[in-house]
């Protein structure tokens, strides 16, 4: 693996992180913190070590703005493993709109921000209440 490549993770319900891969597939990743000697040390203990690791230098302004924010919606779906149009069927969002999240020409606003959080929560229970929800008729 280069420099360049991206390592894309997530965090199972439980925590656990893990690797995710395009295919959607997740692989656990291996925590090798001694978080007891971690928690023995003081801030700038803390501090000291994290600046003495090449591989844990601060980002620099420059870096900072070249950085790109991957969208929720896109790091959601992709934990869950399905496609664009999947998605979209499955949580009753058009894939325009999520696509236009995804893509960032437009935010989701705050109730779709709300939704996409109780979908990240629990993904099985919105889809068991999207199928037992009656069909809402489109003028209300």
């Amino acid at each position: 693996m280069s420099e360049t490549d991206t390592i894309v993770a997530g965090a199972n319900s439980d925590g656990q992180l893990t690797r995710v891969f395009p295919d959607g597939l997740q692989q656990p990743l291996e925590d090798t913190t001694d978080w007891a000697a971690l928690c023995a040390m003081t801030d700038e203990e803390v501090l000291a070590r994290a600046l003495a690791d090449p591989d844990a230098q601060p980002s620099t302004p420059e870096q900072i703005s070249s950085m790109r924010r991957v969208p929720l919606v896109k790091t959601l779906r992709r934990r869950l493993g399905v496609t664009q149009e999947e998605f979209a069927l499955r949580f009753q969002i058009p894939v325009g709109t999520l696509r236009d999240w995804e893509q960032r020409r437009c935010e989701p606003d705050q109730p779709a921000r709300a939704y996409l959080m109780a979908i990240a929560g629990d993904p099985e229970g919105v889809q068991r209440a999207l199928a037992k929800a009656p069909a809402m008729p489109l003028d209300v």
